[in-house]
């Protein structure tokens, strides 16, 4: 299941589930400022990011802005109820599912959330006879279309 971290006035969350709706991918949406992220979700998602805190927050935030936050002095726990109490650091919108997980909308990289099994029936459908934009998705695909 895809999970969308957002926030109200989010143009980029938007994005994300115009997306998901267009495609008629189900997801489910956790608006960061209506509910309290659990601690387990904190580390799940940092455990998920390529570059740790880093990946997730935002240090064009406010809090940031005011140079009150040294990220580097706090231990993992410290930073997890950080968050919990000011979920305006972290970036948005924060897609992820069992494979994949994506800060922001890149329009490019969302495809990978198309479940496997209807990317493996796009391709199968299209070949280069029948398939007028067959060029543009091999290509994409990396010749594997």
């Amino acid at each position: 299941m895809i999970v969308v971290y957002t926030s109200p006035g989010c143009a980029s969350c938007r994005k994300v589930k115009a997306w998901l709706n267009q495609k008629q991918i189900n997801y489910i949406e956790k608006n960061i400022f209506q509910i309290i992220l659990d601690p387990k979700e904190i580390k799940y998602l940092l455990s998920r990011s390529e570059n740790g805190f880093d990946d997730i927050i935002s240090k064009r935030s406010k809090l940031f802005q005011q140079g009150k936050i040294d990220l580097d002095h706090m231990n993992t726990n410290e930073l997890v109820d950080f968050i919990q109490q000011h979920p305006s650091v972290l970036k948005r919108p924060i897609i992820i599912n069992e494979d994949n997980m994506q800060i922001g909308y890149d329009e490019e990289e969302i495809d990978a959330f198309v479940p496997k099994q209807l990317r493996t029936m796009a391709r199968s459908v299209c070949n280069p006879n029948d398939c007028d934009r067959y060029a543009t998705c091999h290509a994409k695909e990396g010749g594997n279309a």
